[in-house]
């Protein structure tokens, strides 16, 4: 059973930043992707950043250049830099795992970001 913890949330002005970090159970090089969602109060949950198993990413234009996601494979731990936030960055951030041929499929349990302004 894959298993992804999340941690790294937590509260920040606007302005500020935070990095997210996912830990996986297993080899995050047996998947097609891992990606960073989130799903802010009312609204549906969005992927926000994703890095492809040959180590491409792509990202919302929401957080086009202030989210970067990277990943260290001895770690098999996936992280998400976040600068300059906004309020509207404010959600509960999900980590997941995309297997070959289908969709994000792992999920951790999420963590809580909330920008102040």
């Amino acid at each position: 059973q894959v298993q992804l913890v999340e941690s790294g949330g937590g509260k920040v002005q606007a302005g500020g930043s935070l990095t997210l970090s996912c830990a996986a159970s297993t080899n995050i090089f047996s998947f097609n992707a891992m990606g960073w969602h989130r799903q802010a109060p009312g609204k549906q949950r969005e992927l926000v950043a994703s890095i492809m198993h040959g180590g491409s990413t792509n990202y919302a234009d929401s957080v086009k250049g202030r989210f970067t996601i990277s990943r260290d494979s001895a770690k098999n731990t996936v992280y998400l830099q976040m600068n300059s936030l906004k309020p509207e960055d404010t959600a509960v951030y999900y980590c997941a795992a995309r297997p070959w041929g289908r969709p994000y499929e792992y999920w951790g349990q999420g963590t809580q970001v909330t920008v102040s302004s």
